[in-house]
């Protein structure tokens, strides 16, 4: 879980979710709308995926990401199980 939570704290591989969150992409169509280099998108991008946080697929001659919701439902379950077994507890 480490990899899922050092990946969204920078907060352009948020908004790269968070574009994701609306459609699949190629990495081209992701680096449109930064102002950063094409090779720092394509790092961004090698860090989410190697958390697990979003998917990429080869269509023809272009590479599609997409976002891994199942990943996040995993860390909200994870977050509300810890938050929910601190309930009634003064410390």
């Amino acid at each position: 879980m480490g990899k899922i939570f050092f990946a969204i704290s920078d907060p352009t591989r948020r908004r790269i979710l968070e574009y994701l969150k609306e459609r699949d992409l190629t990495p081209g169509e992701i680096a449109e709308r930064f102002d950063i280099s094409k090779p720092s998108i394509s790092h961004h991008l090698n860090v989410l995926r190697e958390a697990g946080l979003v998917s990429v697929e080869k269509q023809g001659q272009y590479l599609k990401y997409s976002i891994n919701t199942t990943v996040f439902q995993d860390v909200l379950a994870w977050i509300m199980s810890i938050a929910g077994g601190r309930r009634g507890h003064e410390d």
